[in-house]
């Protein structure tokens, strides 16, 4: 399955066939190395919160998992950024850019590999985000992001959405290897990308964006 460059899709991380995050997402392309799309400002996002307004990260996960939850109703508040999802690999990588529209970073998000699917009127791609991530800086140094919720999260594994620790870690150090040696997407690409000026975003999410998660 291909998304046509300029299509509106749905970016979203499930959690045990829960809607954890949707983002709507203008594809710029859709290729065999994988899918890269935009997320501009301003657009409507959809975040999961427990009964109490709080979401995931603003609790320990031992208070979290004892919640009821609720859609959270919001915007895309920071810089516009660019995704790619390669193909068929446990990663996305983010450039993320200040406030001027610079580039600043890279962001190494370690999830499983993303299921497209598309229902005709509104399409989109589903990922388990893994919570350990890789900031990437302009140098090609790198540290390590959020283990500390990573490590909390496994102590309770019948609750938790990641099932293989050794798995996340060796996914997470082969990038490392790619941006040390300033391989692709390291390299430079895309740092400069200027999106189309037609792609405003919606003013709310289409329809079905909690439809069921894709298998």
């Amino acid at each position: 399955m291909r998304f046509e460059p300029g299509r509106l899709i749905l970016h979203r991380n499930m959690r045990h066939g829960r809607v954890g995050w949707v983002r709507p997402a203008r594809v710029v392309s859709d290729d065999e190395r994988g899918l890269l799309v935009w997320i501009d400002r301003g657009s409507p996002v959809v975040t999961e919160a427990a009964d109490d307004g709080r979401g995931l990260r603003a609790m320990p996960f031992a208070e979290w998992i004892g919640r009821s939850y609720r859609p959270a109703h919001g915007v895309w508040a920071g810089p516009p950024v660019l995704k790619f999802l390669p193909t068929g690999a446990a990663h996305s990588v983010w450039w993320f850019r200040d406030e001027r529209g610079r580039f600043t970073n890279w962001y190494v998000n370690l999830e499983e590999p993303g299921v497209r699917w598309d229902d005709g009127a509104v399409a989109g791609v589903d990922i388990v985000d893994q919570d350990l991530d890789v900031l990437v800086h302009p140098d090609l140094s790198w540290e390590w992001k959020d283990e500390d919720e990573f490590v909390e999260r496994l102590g309770f594994p019948e609750h938790y959405w990641v099932v293989d620790e050794a798995a996340v870690r060796a996914e997470g150090e082969r990038v490392i290897k790619l941006a040390e040696a300033g391989e692709f997407p390291f390299d430079g690409t895309w740092c400069d990308f200027v999106p189309d000026p037609s792609w405003t975003p919606p003013m709310e999410l289409p329809a079905g964006w909690d439809r069921p998660q894709a298998r």
